[in-house]
């Protein structure tokens, strides 16, 4: 695997940043989605990372979406098994049960909001900066001739509906974040001056969800009964919503909740 495009993976009070690093745009490769692999796989399986934060470096873009001119050069079967990978990181990390925030700190185009709408919560930044360029949102594959291939055809379609996901996707325009929270794609619109002061108040908002604050296995059990739920018949989710609740059940900050709550004192929890 190349060192050239890569994951940056920085773990701290809970919290695993992962940053997509791929000057100019944070284009993916198939190098760089091995990166991203291992990282979700690295944050997954470090019981002290709670809450996943997906940024872009720099203050441009998020990410750019797939490398075009590696594409251009790839043989037809490369292209297939690319996309092929891109799925199966992307499934990994929405299935991972811990929760997982994009910052989307510049454009988030193509491919790259494919990679946020893995994500389960989406923050626009609003660029406050005098004279400032305002970061777009879009999937204009079919200007290429071809269509949101790693995901966006079907989890747009989950998030905003069919009829408005096929408008969307077929008209290949951007749009601002403004636009995007009010079709459901982004959560919330934060207002910052600058990438690294957006970036730092979605820090915040994860914080809030990792202990003592949160119970976040909690967190994450809802997360993983949602989105695997979602794609289930309803008798199978709520079986699933069932042995979720069973795991929670038996959890040291469910004791600590309940007894919190009757004791009607603040719960401190543990994240175990």
């Amino acid at each position: 695997m190349s060192d050239e495009a890569h994951v940056k993976y920085d773990a701290t009070e809970g919290i695993a940043v992962l940053t997509l690093d791929h000057p100019p745009a944070n284009t993916y490769s198939y190098d760089l989605n091995r990166s991203l692999d291992e990282a979700i796989l690295r944050a997954r399986m470090d019981d002290s990372v709670h809450v996943i934060v997906l940024r872009g470096a720099g203050d441009r873009f998020f990410c750019a979406g797939a490398d075009i001119s590696m594409l251009e050069k790839a043989q037809p079967s490369f292209k297939y098994y690319f996309c092929l990978h891109a799925n199966e990181t992307l499934l990994r990390l929405e299935q991972t049960p811990k929760l997982v925030l994009a910052a989307l700190n510049g454009h988030s185009v193509g491919g790259g909001l494919e990679v946020a709408m893995a994500a389960d919560m989406r923050f626009g930044w609003r660029n406050t900066a005098p004279g400032a360029k305002q970061p777009t949102i879009g999937l204009p594959e079919v200007g290429l001739g071809v269509l949101p291939g790693t995901g966006g055809t079907q989890r747009l379609a989950r998030l905003v509906g069919k009829s408005r996901a096929i408008e969307i996707m077929i008209s290949g325009a951007n749009f601002d974040v403004a636009e995007a929270a009010r079709l459901g794609i982004v959560n919330r619109v934060i207002d910052a001056d600058s990438a690294e002061g957006f970036v730092a108040r979605v820090m915040e908002i994860a914080r809030g969800y990792c202990p003592p604050a949160k119970a976040s296995k909690a967190v994450g059990h809802v997360k993983r009964a949602v989105q695997t739920g979602a794609e289930l018949p309803l008798e199978a989710g709520l079986a699933l919503e069932r042995e979720l609740q069973q795991r929670l059940f038996e959890s040291e900050d469910a004791r600590e909740g309940i007894g919190a709550y009757v004791a009607k004192r603040k719960p401190s929890f543990k994240g175990r």
